[in-house]
Parts: structure tokens; C-alpha cells; sequence
């Protein structure tokens, strides 16, 4: 028999949703074995190792949570090396991933189990200083953006989040609100040179992106498809008019950048910044290049 196997976080904004809509349906699903992974509290690396040692060939690796939840199953799929397919569903903040896949419900997925409805998705992955970091589906971002996304790690916005309502203003209100607070407050990018280009010395942002949406709002498209190319763009958003001008090209027709086949940042000394990639972060202090390009493994996924 077919087996599922459910990865879901219980810190999730979303579980209450999680739990009455998959976890309380699934002893009425037939036909099917059942498994489940519940996201420690831990750390990313540790989680995707935990996973990837579970995870079986021809297994269907159901994500029910947000951005992170996702890019910890399909870091353990590609690590795991087994012949096996992802789904999304979304109970998290953005659900970038959810809406590129256009999976919505638990029977979205159920009746997609077959050949029509697999496709092959090629994600980003990304090295530092020569070594690997992860694999990112959807984005990732560098600089001012990446380091927003600490504010959900907060208690008390934590908190607010887990009530349970299925909408986004909260999350956008405190990106918002960060953004004036420590837009002035840091140089984030200095001496950054992309592909042996000098960027402008006021350049605060780095994102590359491979999937239909970033942060909900913000159109991408489907290079998530291609097994090469990816849209980037690095820009000086500190400053209010830029960052006003590019939400707007964003939102209306997709996020501004030119097509890549990998991208080699490298700083003029060594310096510390932080990656973001949907949703997960971490700060790397004293480093010189960043690499990003398509991953030589393409995932199988289901598509609605």
C-alpha cells in the first residue's frame, strides 16, 4: 500500500488547522499507510536528517505547514536519495510553495496521485564559501529582507500568529514595521560584487527566485520547471522610494530581475550577513562568496 507520510510543526501559525483538517481525518483514509513526523525543536540541519532517515522509496511526503515545514521535507527527500514525491499544503504565514503548486486540501492531493499531475521541480541551491547550505524551492533572499524574517521567531508575534486565522496582514504589518525601524540603522551589503560586477555601495538586497510567488504577494514565475534558469536582482531597498517602486512591479507583474544561470556573490573582505530562504535563516560571519544555481536533483512534486 501506498504510504503518506505527514511532516507538520506544532509551533505552526496554522496547526489548529492542521489538526482539524488532516490529523483528525486521516483514521477515515483507506487504503493507505500512515505516518507522521512532528518537527522538533531543534534546528533546521537537524530536522532534515531526522526526516531524510525515515523517508522510503516511493513514499508520498506530505508538508502541512508553512514555507519552513516545506523546505525541511524537500531538503530531507533530496538528502534521503530515495525515489519519493512531495506534496504542499498550506498552514503557514506565505505558503509560497503551496500556491506554486496550487495544492490547497488534503483531497487536492489524494486525487492527484498519478503520472498527470507529478512534475519535476528544479530548486535553487545555494553554497557558502564552496560548501552547501540548502536547497530553496521557491527563494532566497540576502540582506535587509533576510533578516526581517526574525521578527516571527518573536514570542509574542509567535503568539498572535497561532490564534489560528488564515490571514496575512499581521505578518505584513510587522515586515512593515521592522522596515522603518532598521531600514537607516546598518550598511548590509558593503563590497558586494555579483558575477565580477561591482554593485552600488548603498545595495541591501540580494534575492533569487524560482517559484510562482515570494512572501504571497510578490509574483515570480515557472522557473521552478526549468532545469537552469532563475530570475535575481540585487537593489538598494533602504531606501523607501526603491523598495516602493519594486513592491509595485512585484505585486502587478512579477519581481524585477534578469534570467541566470548561477549567480557568484563575492564580498572585497570577509564579511557576515544572513540568508533567508523561505522562511529559515541563519547568520554567517566572516565569509567571502556565496553561490547560487540549480540543483543537479530535480524533486518530483504534485501539482494541482
Amino acid at each position: 500500500m501506498q504510504r503518506l507520510l505527514i511532516v507538520y510543526n506544532e509551533n505552526s501559525s496554522q496547526y489548529i488547522h492542521v489538526r482539524t483538517e488532516i490529523l483528525d481525518r486521516l483514521p477515515e483514509l483507506k487504503g493507505y499507510i500512515i505516518g507522521k513526523y512532528i518537527i522538533k525543536k531543534t534546528n533546521f540541519e537537524d530536522n532534515v536528517s531526522r526526516l531524510a532517515k525515515i523517508i522510503k522509496d516511493d513514499d508520498i511526503v506530505i508538508s502541512a505547514g508553512g514555507d519552513a515545514t516545506a523546505s525541511m521535507a524537500m531538503n530531507a527527500i533530496i538528502r534521503s536519495d530515495k525515489s519519493t514525491t512531495l506534496a504542499v499544503l498550506s498552514y503557514g504565514n506565505f505558503n509560497d510553495l503551496a500556491r506554486t503548486l496550487g495544492t490547497k486540501k488534503l483531497d487536492d492531493i489524494l486525487r492527484n496521485i498519478n503520472p498527470r499531475h507529478i512534475k519535476k521541480l528544479y530548486p535553487l541551491d545555494i553554497a557558502v564559501d564552496g560548501k552547501h547550505w540548502r536547497y530553496a524551492s521557491c527563494y532566497v533572499t540576502m540582506g535587509m529582507t533576510g533578516e526581517a524574517v526574525e521578527i516571527f521567531d518573536q514570542p509574542e508575534v509567535r503568539k498572535t500568529l497561532q490564534k489560528g486565522r488564515k490571514s496575512s496582514w499581521r505578518s505584513y504589518l510587522g515586515l512593515a514595521k521592522w522596515y522603518f525601524k532598521n531600514r537607516h540603522t546598518k550598511i548590509y551589503l558593503p563590497g558586494l560584487s555579483i558575477n565580477g560586477v561591482k554593485q552600488h555601495r548603498k545595495t541591501s538586497d540580494y534575492a533569487a527566485v524560482n517559484g510562482k510567488s515570494m512572501c504571497r504577494v510578490m509574483k515570480g514565475g515557472d522557473d521552478y520547471l526549468r532545469p537552469k534558469i532563475f530570475r535575481s536582482m540585487a537593489a538598494p531597498l533602504a531606501n523607501f522610494w526603491n523598495l516602493t517602486t519594486l513592491m509595485t512591479k512585484s505585486i502587478f507583474h512579477r519581481v524585477p530581475g534578469i534570467e541566470t544561470t548561477g549567480d557568484i556573490l563575492e564580498f572585497s573582505s570577509p564579511t557576515t550577513v544572513e540568508l533567508q530562504a523561505e522562511g529559515e535563516y541563519k547568520v554567517f560571519e566572516n565569509i567571502k562568496k556565496i553561490e547560487v544555481k540549480k540543483g543537479e536533483t530535480c524533486l518530483k512534486v504534485i501539482q494541482n
